[in-house]
C-alpha cells in the first residue's frame, strides 16, 4: 500500500531486513530529519539549501517518505535556477510534509515496541 505521504512497502521491507534494529533505524531517521530541517532554514546559500535538500531526500526516500523526497527533489532542482524566489513556499512544504511524516513514524515506533 502507498499513500501519498509513505510507501508501505518500502517500510515493509525495512522491518523485515532491520529486524530488531528497525527501532533504531526509526529513532535515528527522526533524529536526522529534525537536523537536516534546521539545515534547510539555516541555509546561507543556495549550495547548502541544494546539499541540505540532497541529503534529506536520501534519507525520505531510504524511508519510503516518498512524499517528503519528491519535495526535496524539487527544492534540490528549484535551487539550480535564479532568481531563488519561491523557494520560502517550498520548504514550507517540506515542514508540513515532515509533519505528517514525522507523525507516521511516531506512531509506527510505538507500534513496534509494544508489539
Amino acid at each position: 500500500m502507498t499513500d501519498s505521504h509513505i510507501d508501505h512497502k518500502v517500510l515493509g521491507d525495512l522491518r523485515e531486513v532491520m529486524e530488531d534494529g528497525y527501532l533504531q533505524l526509526l529513532d535515528t531517521f527522526l533524529e536526522d530529519s529534525e537536523r537536516r530541517l534546521s539545515q534547510l532554514h539555516g541555509a546561507k546559500s543556495a549550495d547548502e539549501l541544494g546539499m541540505a535538500a540532497h541529503s534529506f531526500k536520501g534519507s525520505s526516500s531510504n524511508m519510503g517518505a516518498v512524499g517528503l523526497a519528491q519535495l526535496c527533489q524539487q527544492l534540490e532542482d528549484r535551487v539550480k535556477e535564479r532568481p531563488l524566489y519561491g523557494i520560502e513556499d517550498l520548504i514550507n512544504r517540506i515542514d508540513q510534509e515532515y509533519v505528517e511524516v514525522r507523525r507516521f513514524y511516531v506512531g509506527e515506533r510505538e507500534r513496534v515496541s509494544a508489539s
